[in-house]
């Protein structure tokens, strides 16, 4: 009679610690934008085909008479305000080449309506999209910064044909990209600190624990999540307190539909299983009638460099832009913003 007992109880401990477990892993709802208790819309939104609303902010010259337009790429846990092209491009460069920029919350981000289906190739169908309700026209440019830039290797796999030319400033690599060789991608992942090996881990082969992972006080989650100076290069820590003092006014905008639909979820896009491999991409522009950069810094202590030279190696048609000294952050300095778009709309070969 007291070894059944015994067993029930068991038992009923057993359920109760998979019912605990199983509401620990469960991220709370998203608060979508504009919805009962949510937050407000203050954005111009276009509604997408699935019926999501993507938010966006424009910048430059009218579009309407723009000669050169641009769809800009967020970084992580940034939103459509962090374009660093508005706030660092001249003027007078601006204006001489008729710039025409659109930067937009990603979905989760901002005022963007999540997308619990997301994935790099809706991202690439989310810019078409966008591209097509403003009008800017057969072909466009795309620029992204770090997970930013990562997605704009899913523009140049989905929508080549709509592309004017690309850049990708220090862009996110996935560790488990196909054509790596072994030893150079193990080298590289276990360069980082061991909170974020595994927080990458998980996002790759246990998605529905990413949430709990990131939330959870028994270990440090990812180093991007607790604003960790430690991953930071030299030349990042000098730049980053000149960054936060304009990014105060719209910081809470960036993650107030909840972190899973927006920082969790682009770790398990980023880190995730791909349709395909940028290191399988064929040349855009075989005509050289537009071109590709990718700027990376050989002091990026996010990123390794050492993928971002294979890849630039097996990829002949990007045109690779290595900084020495630089780290992570080095697209917000403000003197870049000009060199970049020098490089690509004027110095086209």
């Amino acid at each position: 009679m007291i070894q059944g007992i015994f067993k029930k109880a068991l038992l009923v401990l057993f359920v109760g610690f998979c019912a605990w477990a199983y509401q620990a892993i469960q991220p709370p709802p998203p608060k979508i934008c504009g919805s009962s208790g949510g937050p407000p819309v203050t954005a111009p939104r276009i509604k997408l085909r699935d019926g999501r609303y993507l938010a966006y902010k424009e910048h430059g010259v009218p579009k309407d008479t723009a000669k050169n337009k641009i769809v800009f790429i967020h970084p992580f846990d940034c939103c459509r305000h962090d374009s660093f092209l508005d706030k660092s491009l001249s003027p007078e460069i601006i204006e001489d080449l008729g710039i025409y920029i659109v930067s937009f919350d990603r979905p989760g981000y901002g005022e963007s309506d999540p997308n619990p289906k997301r994935t790099e190739k809706t991202m690439a169908s989310d810019i078409e999209e966008l591209a097509d309700q403003l009008g800017l026209g057969p072909k466009f440019y795309v620029i992204g910064v770090s997970m930013g830039g990562q997605l704009v290797w899913s523009c140049l796999k989905y929508i080549p044909h709509r592309l004017a030319g690309a850049v990708l400033l220090a862009p996110v690599v996935n560790y488990w990209w196909s054509g790596f060789p072994s030893n150079l991608s193990n080298e590289a992942y276990y360069q980082q600190p061991w909170n974020d090996q595994w927080t990458f881990r998980v996002a790759h082969h246990a998605p529905w624990l990413t949430y709990w992972w990131n939330t959870q006080k028994w270990f440090p989650s990812a180093s991007v999540l607790a604003n960790s100076s430690n991953i930071l290069s030299h030349q990042d820590k000098e730049l980053i307190a000149s960054l936060r003092m304009p990014r105060k006014t719209h910081a809470g905008q960036i993650r107030q539909q909840g972190e899973f639909e927006s920082v969790h979820r682009d770790l398990i896009v980023g880190f995730g299983t791909w349709e395909f491999s940028p290191l399988e991409l064929e040349n855009p522009f075989p005509n050289n009638e537009g071109s590709v950069h990718l700027w990376h810094g050989d002091e990026d202590r996010l990123v390794p460099v050492t993928l971002q030279r294979y890849i630039a190696q097996q990829l002949p048609w990007i045109h690779y832009h290595e900084l020495p000294g630089a780290g992570h952050l080095f697209p917000f300095f403000k003197a870049f913003a000009d060199t970049v778009i020098k490089e690509l709309l004027i110095k086209k070969e």
